[in-house]
């Protein structure tokens, strides 16, 4: 039998095997473990799926990298033992040159193709969009969250405040969380603000987050795909409380969307109110004046 067809023959059933351990994980296990995924493999936003197969096959690399790693360090000292009888040092080589650029040319390739694959994802993950279905405003702020739904107009325009968490002797929750509703299939495009200190929007199942910054507006779109309650929390250390600054998000049908905006509007939640409650409203370069009483 040829060599080559031998060859193929030997791969061939570690390719089967391999199909068949993978045709029984799950959904998460196939997404690395990562939150965002149900039974189905249905991602939680057109996003999700990208930033899973990044990190994914970043793994995979690197594990391929270091079992070959390790297999040469076992044979290094398997082959290079000391062996029976043998006395004094052994052979001693100044240098290798084809190893040597060996192992400095493949970790430039690696390092090159981790950050083209990076960039590439992060350049569509920080894409804006310029004419979403829904724009919302999230304002971090010690240590809780406000949620505004911004219209054509300030008449359009509706939000809901929220306050931290509060626990029990336990620790469990035993407050309404603050709520971001999302509607399903529909482009979102969040600013991400902050009233005091440096925050992180974080939705744990959307594989995202981002930092919200006093006196800088950050951005984020993407389109929720699958309906369902998620888990958020704001990810940088913010002081005191910062355990208890969570808030859930309801993606929800179109009608249940309206719905709940149109409780706002009748409850009086309307107009813009991050000017109303901003605590940093002197900022240096904003041409903003300091609240009366605080010269």
């Amino acid at each position: 039998m040829p060599p080559k067809r031998r060859i193929r023959w030997a791969v061939l059933p570690v390719g089967i095997a391999a199909a068949a351990v993978l045709a029984g994980c799950t959904p998460t296990e196939l997404n690395g473990f990562l939150p965002g995924f149900v039974e189905d493999g249905a991602p939680a936003t057109n996003r999700t799926e990208m930033v899973s197969g990044l990190w994914v096959n970043s793994w995979i690399v690197l594990l391929a990298v270091g079992f070959i790693t390790w297999g040469l360090m076992g044979w290094a000292v398997i082959a290079y033992r000391r062996r029976r009888g043998q006395v004094g040092l052994p052979v001693q080589l100044r240098y290798n040159m084809p190893i040597e650029i060996f192992y400095t040319i493949v970790p430039l390739i690696l390092v090159i193709g981790f950050f083209a694959f990076t960039a590439r994802d992060q350049a569509i993950l920080e894409t804006q969009t310029e004419d979403p279905d829904v724009s919302i405003t999230a304002i971090g702020k010690q240590w809780a969250w406000d949620f505004q739904y911004d219209g054509e107009s300030e008449s359009d325009t509706v939000w809901s405040m929220g306050v931290q968490a509060q626990t029990d002797a336990r620790g469990d929750i035993v407050s309404e969380l603050p709520t971001l509703y999302l509607p399903v299939d529909q482009t979102v495009k969040i600013k991400l603000q902050s009233r005091d200190v440096i925050h992180s929007f974080w939705i744990i199942d959307f594989l995202y987050k981002k930092d919200m910054y006093i006196g800088k507006d950050n951005y984020w779109s993407f389109t929720p795909t699958r309906e369902g309650t998620y888990a958020g929390k704001c990810a940088e250390l913010c002081g005191e409380y910062h355990s208890m600054m969570l808030f859930n998000v309801e993606v929800v049908s179109q009608s249940e969307y309206d719905s709940y905006l149109a409780s706002l509007r009748a409850s009086g939640q309307t107009g813009d109110i991050n000017d109303a409650y901003d605590r940093l409203q002197n900022l240096p370069g904003t041409g903003g004046s300091a609240p009366e009483g605080q010269d």
